[in-house]
């Protein structure tokens, strides 16, 4: 910077900055990389979430089926067979509606959060540092926790846990969520926020971390070399894979607080010790099966639609 510059306070009325420096619109809105990326994002949300669904479907039921009851499932294929026995196919869909609205707003918050905190971190070759790669991934997890995530997932958990009462009460998205809200107040659609944010920020600052240490690897060191997008879905597989072993014990936290029996616990750390007092460690990994099943193939298709739009829109939309 010019030392004959002066530093603006952002936060400085209007009518205290000269002409010649006045505030426009664009300077609180997102730079060109990160509509990219939002735009781009959103894609990937919605066309990953129709492919991946079913077996989000199998993994939320067996989180919910507790071992201090009597056991419903045996396992995954017990899932399918019971589901698909009294709800048909499209029981294996159930709450999809609910995952569409939420994921395209959720990928594009993840991604623009991340091109956006990337570019202002990356060095002057362009290279993302391994702990910036960590905290770029942190942040984008947060920001989707917040803002997409928990009232999406906490719709999605109870319109799951709905199906297996004798009398669903629910009967379809808007009807679902407005009893929530009804019943329960707008909190209701943000029960486990904090688990929440522990997952997702723990999730994305584990797959972001991952893939761009892979892609780097791969690129040696050259961030405008391109990686074949077979390439990024094995790397992307890779990344899923050491979120799911790295935090499934928190994405069964948050789903039990996201159940309809949430009101017995009186907060994460509440239903954390619950969980180990009456079921044990190996409870915390309920799941962990289909779970890791469905982030692989999630986690892959992701970053290769992804990037493929990314590349898509670089070729249409010049930017500086």
């Amino acid at each position: 910077m010019d030392r004959n510059t002066k530093f603006q306070n952002p936060f400085q009325r209007p009518s205290m900055i000269t002409s010649g420096a006045a505030l426009s619109a664009s300077n609180f809105l997102p730079d060109q990389k990160t509509l990219k990326g939002i735009l781009a994002g959103g894609i990937t949300g919605g066309i990953e979430i129709c492919i991946t669904f079913p077996t989000e479907y199998v993994k939320t039921q067996l989180q919910l089926d507790e071992r201090s009851a009597k056991p419903r499932y045996r396992g995954i294929g017990d899932v399918v067979r019971i589901t698909v026995k009294d709800h048909g196919v499209k029981g294996l869909y159930r709450g999809l509606s609910v995952l569409i609205y939420g994921s395209v707003p959720k990928s594009a918050v993840r991604f623009g959060t991340f091109e956006a905190l990337k570019k202002r971190s990356v060095d002057e070759k362009g290279n993302l540092g391994p702990a910036n790669r960590l905290l770029c991934g942190l942040g984008a997890g947060v920001a989707e926790a917040i803002f997409a995530v928990t009232p999406m997932e906490t719709v999605k958990v109870k319109f799951i846990n709905d199906q297996q009462s004798a009398n669903p009460k629910f009967k379809g998205f808007f009807h679902g969520v407005r009893e929530i809200i009804r019943m329960q107040g707008i909190g209701g659609v943000y029960q486990g926020l904090t688990a929440t944010i522990m997952k997702q920020g723990s999730n994305q600052a584990m797959r972001f971390f991952v893939m761009e240490s892979l892609k780097d690897w791969y690129r040696g060191g050259d961030p405008t070399k391109p990686v074949n997008k077979l390439i990024v879905g094995l790397f992307g597989a890779v990344a899923g894979a050491a979120s799911v072993f790295g935090n499934t014990p928190i994405d069964v936290v948050k789903t039990r607080m996201q159940g309809l029996e949430a009101s017995k616990y009186k907060n994460t750390f509440h239903c954390m010790f619950e969980i180990a007092k009456n079921e044990g460690f190996f409870a915390f990994y309920k799941g962990t099966v289909p779970r890791l099943g469905r982030v692989c193939l999630d986690v892959a298709i992701t970053f290769m639609i992804y990037d493929s739009f990314m590349d898509l829109f670089n070729k249409i939309w010049k930017t500086d």
